[in-house]
């Protein structure tokens, strides 16, 4: 029922177009309230609390669809967000996305690097030990990535006393970073095979479709695989009935998600040829986001070493050890 009516609102208000507009610095206002009107930001919170209480395994689908659309807004960390802070907070109003790393200078001052979409978020919720910290970003001076279109942007807080503290929580906030961009992660990637599949479908070269050389479907077999096993890793990582991920589950498919996404963003690319970077295509707009979304929150590297050292801790043999997962 979620999923339907949010793939409904998506098609409407999240055209390809909107997406460039916003990431021309465009308002994205209209979009966010669009989502937030029919409730979405408040789908993981509890019922009592006036929130959907949705399941792990339920909202997979929904963050999926965030990535098939490349949501220009940080609607998914806004669902973690608003999760994490509970009911032991006054609840800020605006858009809230999940700070990445968060360093404190020797002056006082309080960095958060590389946040996704945080040339345009309100608010930062960012791990600070076992704690949260909820930095106001009206008080921050936003320093933008540099790449084309990207929204990611690094934050500073010249006093740290503009953050509010919130105990507890901090712990779930990596596990939760990395999961939910697995499931971004994992739509996008379809959407990316889906398109290279119909462009090579349809593509007449040397008087045949693409699809009809060799080479061509061994490149679209091996990208299939890889967004198939990524998603299922994935998909993993939701499917518990806890309240939160496991940190464990959580890794694998960041990293399973991450390894995948420059796999399949080159074939993509390779299989399209010119126009896979034309501007005016809706590829790029996809592969972008794959590369992106592949280091938020850590990539592959940083995932294998806590899954490494899991494997070496764990006393049982690696098949039982996936198993166990």
């Amino acid at each position: 029922m979620f999923a339907q009516a949010i793939e409904d609102i998506l098609q409407d208000q999240c055209t390809p177009a909107v997406v460039r507009a916003i990431e021309a610095g465009g308002s994205p206002l209209k979009l966010w309230q669009a989502l937030q009107g029919a409730g979405f930001h408040e789908l993981l919170a509890s019922e009592d609390a006036g929130g959907a209480g949705l399941p792990l395994a339920d909202l997979f689908p929904i963050l999926c669809s965030f990535g098939r659309y490349t949501v220009p807004v940080p609607v998914a960390q806004t669902i973690v967000a608003r999760t994490l802070l509970g009911s032991q907070f006054a609840m800020p109003s605006g858009m809230i996305t999940l700070g990445a790393a968060l360093r404190r200078e020797a002056g006082g001052a309080i960095v958060c690097s590389f946040t996704p979409y945080g040339m345009l978020a309100d608010f930062v919720l960012a791990q600070d030990g076992d704690a949260l910290l909820l930095l106001h970003c009206a008080a921050a001076q936003r320093e933008a990535s540099g790449v084309h279109g990207s929204l990611t942007a690094t934050l500073r807080w010249s006093d740290a006393r503009v953050a509010t503290h919130v105990p507890g929580a901090g712990p779930l906030l990596p596990t939760f970073a990395a999961a939910l961009h697995a499931a971004l992660l994992s739509g996008a990637m379809t959407r990316v095979f889906e398109m290279t599949l119909k462009h090579c479908n349809d593509r007449i070269q040397f008087g045949k479709t693409l699809g009809k050389f060799q080479a061509v479907q061994h490149q679209l077999s091996v990208m299939a695989e890889h967004v198939a096993a990524a998603s299922m890793a994935a998909e993993a990582a939701f499917h518990t009935d806890a309240a939160a991920p496991s940190l464990l589950a959580a890794a694998m498919a960041k990293s399973r998600t991450s390894e995948a996404a420059v796999l399949v963003a080159s074939i993509a690319h390779a299989l399209h040829g010119a126009i896979g970077i034309a501007e005016e295509y809706d590829l790029q707009l996809l592969t972008r986001r794959l590369h992106e979304w592949r280091m938020a929150h850590g990539s592959e590297a940083h995932w294998n070493v806590l899954i490494g050292q899991r494997v070496l801790a764990a006393d049982v043999s690696i098949v039982d050890f996936v198993r166990s997962v």
